[in-house]
């Protein structure tokens, strides 16, 4: 007997992979478990034996011969042109901000601007430039001993204070797989004023999901797991014993097990402990009992006050995290379903989808029958969970800890943050759900009321046979790309929340993996070019023509042949400059990196060239992101930024973060 376990590598590799990874019996797929879906309530717990009789018993029914299921969710936009504001240096110049999905509300990233201050921090050491003198005037290190190279981070400013939001493990995992090891999240609090100095660095317990920040408020979310010590693996012990073990551990565990934990360090280095009270811990009507989402806040405007960072926490698990002015989404993509099949011998097949060029996932062996000497019984079809996604709103637009408003249910699995959209006291989420059998998936755009989340419309049949690869909402209006072969951008009519409906659909090849705001009646794609047969080509920025949703029309096509961008997958890497129709993506190909600058005006798209970097390989000299500050383009890699003349593109200062 050989017992077949997926490993959360494994399901970092099916992330990309354009359908789900089921087993059979006998060639017959399995069949799904209904759901009810719709509007679900969150409760909470009146107290600490209320939770820990809840937590314990969902969590023991949870548990397997190996402890609890760790694989974790797998788990990314209007570029602002800020204007200086009233107290802002009448000198300060025009400048880009991260590009992010709703405007005014700020997303964590590698570098961040004020048009006077260029940020960024890499390798664990934060690093002031001045944009003047273009100089780095300060630097910080936020790391001990060697543990700074390859540690992850982003950044979130407002005015003089940093929030850096730290997390181990590789920062490409982290982005596909959507978690990180528990224990080794941190944000610290830096003052910019002078020389930076740490005012306060706060380690919650869990993983690092994904934060927002609206004026000088910021909003955490963390997912952490139980801290449950399960007995020693023996092999000489039997999986259903193993079970039973595991079980009983669980129903002893004290509530402590479960409640959050966070640490919080002072400027002089005193330490304060606290965890989350069971009274502020909320649970839905149906959860699993394994995984904890917290929500901190932080003003940097005040610093870390004598409430800490007000938690509280809900009982689900999380791995995309939307933001308004005024709410907080996290939604719960559904799980990659991995039995644990008892097979001999246990053999995976490879495969790949000839029409996308994707990996597809592995094939599960099919289980044998368990052996009966007089009358064989067939074994009973595995039941396999529904393809759903749980999304649970919360109200930010009070200062101090955000206010739970409800919660609902849509079948499916988001593609990102950008399948959420909020408007007009409605919210749009885009899914894709595909068969249990993995041979037929459809994509469709549900709408909920925002206030209960009860769904009140939905229209269905996106690209049949196909998965979501972009979405973009503007206003009352969706797109929605889908691709298998061609690439239909589909145009959605959403002013009528109760019969949303599709106007427009253009079909074309390749695909657009992340749309974005043009001019009036303009809309951006950057994706891939594809053979008819669905195999990729290259980069392509696609500008298109809807100002008739009836008729959708691509307008230009750019296409750099043998090339991708991170721009595909992290929106954070496209700059897009109304002002001047500037745009700035990172390419990468065989024979050259860069930033690829265009033009992207009504009519068309332009290149106007490349912006190149010193560097051994093309990981060093890689464009990561691109700001306009001024009459300038600065360009980040990982060696160091580069200022070039917008205009002429030619090279004006090189200034080394190594």
């Amino acid at each position: 007997m050989k017992t077949l376990i997926r490993t959360a590598a494994t399901v970092a590799a099916l992330a990309t992979a354009a359908v789900a990874c089921t087993s059979t019996t006998a060639g017959t797929p399995p069949k799904p478990r209904a759901s009810s879906l719709g509007a679900i309530r969150l409760v909470a717990y009146t107290g600490c034996d209320d939770l820990l009789s809840g937590l314990r018993e969902h969590a023991a029914q949870r548990v397997t011969p190996w402890g609890f299921d760790n694989v974790m969710p797998l788990a990314y936009m209007e570029d602002s042109a800020r204007s200086v504001t009233a107290n802002a240096k009448t000198s300060t110049p025009e400048h880009s901000t991260t590009n992010v999905h709703e405007a005014g509300v700020d997303e964590p990233d590698v570098v961040k601007t004020d048009g006077d201050r260029v940020i960024t921090v890499k390798d664990g050491v934060l690093r002031i430039i001045d944009t003047a003198t273009r100089k780095v005037t300060g630097s910080l290190k936020l790391t001990e001993g060697e543990n700074g190279p390859g540690v992850p981070a982003d950044l979130l400013v407002s005015g003089d204070r940093a929030l850096v939001l730290m997390r181990g493990g590789d920062i490409m995992y982290k982005r596909m797989a959507g978690f990180a090891p528990q224990g080794d999240t941190r944000y610290v609090l830096v003052d910019l004023s002078g020389a930076p100095k740490v005012l306060s660095t706060i380690k919650p317990q869990g993983s690092y999901v994904d934060a927002r920040m609206v004026g000088s408020t910021v909003r955490l979310v963390t997912r952490s797991q139980p801290d449950i010590a399960f007995p020693e693996f023996k092999e000489d012990v039997s999986e259903a014993e193993r079970v039973k073990r595991n079980q009983a551990v669980v129903r002893q565990a004290p509530a402590d097990a479960w409640l959050p934990k966070i640490e919080i360090t002072d400027a002089s280095g005193a330490v304060r402990k606290d965890s989350v009270k069971c009274e502020r811990i909320s649970h839905p009507a149906d959860y699993t009992g394994t995984s904890l989402l917290t929500v901190h806040t932080i003003d940097l405007a005040q610093g870390v006050t004598a409430a800490g960072t007000d938690p509280i926490s809900l009982a689900a698990d999380g791995d995309i995290v939307y933001g308004t002015g005024s709410s907080l989404y996290v939604a719960s993509n559904p799980r990659w379903w991995m039995p644990v099949v008892i097979s001999e011998p246990a053999v995976e097949t490879p495969a790949t989808t000839p029409s996308s060029g994707e990996a597809a996932p592995a094939v599960e062996p099919t289980p044998t029958d368990p052996p009966v000497p007089d009358t064989p019984t067939p074994s009973p079809e595995p039941t396999i969970p529904p393809e759903e996604t749980e999304v649970h709103r919360f109200d930010i637009g009070s200062p101090g800890a955000p206010s739970y408003v409800a919660s609902g249910k849509v079948p499916g699995r988001l593609l990102n943050q950008y399948s959420l959209s909020e408007y007009d006291g409605h919210l749009r989420v885009a899914t894709t759900l595909t068969s249990p059998d993995g041979k037929n998936s459809s994509s469709a755009v549900y709408v909920l009321k925002a206030d209960t989340l009860a769904r009140t419309g939905e229209v269905g049949g996106l690209g049949e046979g196909e998965r979501i690869y972009s979405v973009r909402f503007i206003g009352p209006v969706g797109y929605c790309v889908t691709f298998r072969q061609v690439d239909p951008l589909y145009t959605l009519d959403l002013r009528d929340a109760a019969a949303p409906k599709v106007t427009g659909e253009l079909k074309i090849t390749g695909y657009s993996a992340y749309l974005h705001p043009g001019a009036e009646g303009r809309l951006i794609g950057i994706g891939q070019e594809a053979s008819e047969k669905g195999r990729t080509l290259g980069t392509q920025v696609s500008l298109f023509d809807v100002s008739d949703p009836a008729g959708p029309r691509r307008l230009s096509q750019l296409f750099q042949k043998d090339s991708g961008s991170t721009a595909e997958w992290d929106p954070h890497a496209f700059l897009y400059w109304p002002k001047t129709g500037l745009a700035v993506i990172p390419l990468t190909q065989q024979t050259e990196s860069g930033g690829l600058v265009l033009k992207i005006d009504d009519s068309g798209v332009t290149k106007l060239g490349m912006i190149k970097h010193p560097g051994k390989d093309e990981y060093q000299a890689g464009i990561q992101r691109a700001l306009v500050i001024g009459d300038s383009i600065w360009t980040l890699s990982y060696d160091g930024i580069q200022v070039n003349d917008a205009a002429t593109l030619a090279q004006q200062a090189w200034i080394p973060l190594r």
